[in-house]
């Protein structure tokens, strides 16, 4: 889902979506050792994605503005039986997400009602999500980086969740390894970086360590390939 070249020592950093335990295996077990010029890697399961920074707007919008845009309730509803047409759906959508109903409904030999109908239900329960990607340099933004972040076990899920609905924050998940939290940070400038570890990090209590990594090119985000040349003003 997502690939960054990374600034200090770390060459690459992904975020990958897997299939269980076992294609997860095949990645460190076979794939990896088997890619030639990858001397090291280190691997941590995402135990929970805090959904707040599906919502980033990088604070450009207000609230409502953000609302209007929402195109599922915070909040989802009912986990819904997934039926055979909904993991044929997910499939086509993976491959070109702007097909309309009509063109999915012939895919899948059903009725665009179908396809419409099965598509909110999946999208209410936060099965599918939608995502815009957007040029970050176009927004003003010219400094990224992850941190990892260590904090107390009880305050977890609380520093998390907050983080999450910070306006710098674009992605925020629980993990696996030596800090417990991973954190994707956009800022205007170093400064603003600077500002947002003193000042926002800084201020929580149950911090026990904060480790940055400047990202230095964004390769793929949320699935889509970047351009290698940024798009024009």
């Amino acid at each position: 889902m997502w690939v960054d070249i990374l600034g200090g020592g770390n060459e690459i950093s992904s975020v990958l979506f897997l299939d269980g335990p076992d294609a997860r295996n095949a990645l460190l077990l076979r794939d990896l050792p088997a890619t030639a010029d990858v001397l090291s890697w280190d691997a941590y399961d995402l135990m929970k994605v805090f959904p707040a920074g599906f919502a980033w707007s990088g604070g450009l919008l207000t609230s409502d503005q953000t609302e209007m845009l929402r195109p599922y309730p915070e909040e989802p509803a009912d986990t819904p039986t997934i039926q055979p047409i909904d993991d044929a759906l997910i499939d086509r959508l993976a491959i070109n997400s702007r097909a309309g109903y009509s063109e999915l409904a012939a895919q899948l030999d059903t009725s665009a009602s179908t396809v419409s109908r099965r598509l909110e239900t999946l999208v209410a329960a936060h099965v599918v999500r939608l995502a815009c990607e957007v040029d970050l340099s176009l927004l003003g933004i010219r400094s990224e980086a992850l941190l990892w972040i260590t904090t107390g076990p009880g305050s977890l899920e609380t520093i998390g969740q907050g983080l999450s609905r910070h306006p710098q924050v674009r992605f925020a998940a629980a993990t696996t390894g030596a800090a417990n939290l991973l954190v994707a940070v956009a800022a205007k400038d170093l400064s603003g970086l600077y500002a947002f570890v003193t000042g926002t990090i800084g201020t929580l209590a149950d911090i026990r360590g904060v480790e940055l990594t400047p990202i230095l090119n964004a390769v793929k985000r949320t699935g889509r390939v970047r351009r290698s040349e940024p798009l024009s003003r």
